[in-house]
């Protein structure tokens, strides 16, 4: 086995079967060997270096009713809150003053008229409030390819919309079979996200009820033939108020779901070099290192969560979400020590974009 993985970390391009058997290394010393392989490669295109997305959980409603969130639309055993303006624009205050290079605005999904013209308005905002000097990306579902570009024009410059299983039946299997949650449609999504101009951002849970490892080898395959820019994978952690709950018997336990994301992000960065690949929450709510193991495995972004903390509690699309309690104060000061120890330095005041993006736009000028 040791000589097999050798010889497919020299390969410039891994197929199919060469990511399986990635995969499925147990041993931990070859897992090791592929994690500081990919942190080798981390080092020669990236740097060590992080870059900060101070992220603002804006509003847990959502029209959706996705089987595997806390905040689906059919759970009602929670506060639906939106972040008033006074209180968002404080917090990009703060990280503005902090010199995070970018924030995130997060929300549930939702499409109507009134929703897209004040995520609009927040945009034009937080740009005048920062001299256009802070970037913006969006997470916040569906839309149509109008609405995508009426955000894109007003100041937002990347996207994030998860595809969560790039697997149409594992997908139809973790949600409901009607209209609002097609394949297809949030596939287009994708495809108008990059048409608009967008970085383009997608990712997977990983230890989902029914997902095989071939699942998670053709994601890594997706995100390469879609040539997405940036990715945020995180371990599938159950949440009792959905209706995946059931099936929770039947996973694997929280170790390997966290040993096996950390495996996915080292391949990833093997096999496309130059992405922004993030360091996703829920690792943390496995393993108190896990966001700094994935650092060490290949990824390159960290999302503080800056969201004032007294609507923390009710952003919990999974259980045990880590720093739910803290401040964005707390919270940085955190991340600043934790990312040192590791060898690794934030990069302050920059919106450290993807170098994939970049280099595909210069290639098409």
């Amino acid at each position: 086995m040791k000589a097999i993985i050798d010889s497919i970390l020299t390969k410039e391009n891994l197929t199919r079967d060469d990511i399986i058997t990635l995969l499925s290394i147990k041993d931990e010393d070859e897992q090791k060997k592929l994690f500081k392989y990919a942190y080798l490669i981390k080092e020669k295109y990236i740097g060590k270096k992080v870059w900060l997305r101070g992220l603002i959980e804006y509003s847990n409603f959502c029209r959706k009713n996705c089987y595997y969130c806390g905040i689906r639309n059919g759970n009602n055993n929670f506060n639906r809150y939106v972040v008033p303006d006074e209180e968002l624009f404080e917090a990009v205050d703060f990280a503005y003053k902090n010199h995070y290079g970018s924030i995130v605005i997060q929300s549930g999904e939702k499409n109507d008229k009134k929703f897209i013209n004040h995520i609009d308005f927040l945009i034009k905002e937080i740009k005048k409030q920062t001299n256009n000097e802070i970037g913006i990306t969006l997470s916040c579902g569906e839309q149509t390819i109008e609405t995508y570009r009426k955000w894109f024009e007003s100041g937002a410059h990347r996207y994030l919309l998860r595809i969560e299983a790039s697997d149409k039946n594992l997908y139809n299997k973790i949600h409901p079979a009607d209209k609002t949650h097609n394949f297809e449609n949030r596939l287009n999504a994708l495809y108008n996200l990059k048409k608009t101009g967008y970085q383009t951002g997608t990712g997977v849970m990983i230890g989902l009820p029914f997902q095989s490892v071939e699942n998670l080898a053709d994601d890594l395959l997706f995100f390469k033939k879609m040539d997405i820019d940036m990715i945020g994978m995180g371990p599938y952690i159950e949440h009792k108020e959905t209706p995946l709950y059931k099936f929770k018997d039947s996973l694997s336990d929280k170790n390997q779901r966290l040993i096996i994301t950390l495996k996915m992000i080292a391949i990833l960065r093997i096999m496309m070099k130059d992405v922004n690949i993030a360091s996703t929450t829920a690792l943390q709510a496995i393993d108190n290192l896990g966001r700094e193991k994935a650092l060490k495995a290949g990824a390159n972004i960290i999302m503080p969560n800056i969201t004032p903390a007294k609507y923390k509690e009710n952003y919990l699309l999974y259980e045990n979400k880590p720093c739910i309690s803290e401040n964005a104060v707390e919270c940085t000061g955190c991340l600043n020590t934790r990312i040192n120890l590791i060898g690794e330095e934030i990069q302050y005041s920059q919106w450290g974009d993807s170098k994939h993006f970049e280099k595909r736009k210069q290639i098409k000028t």
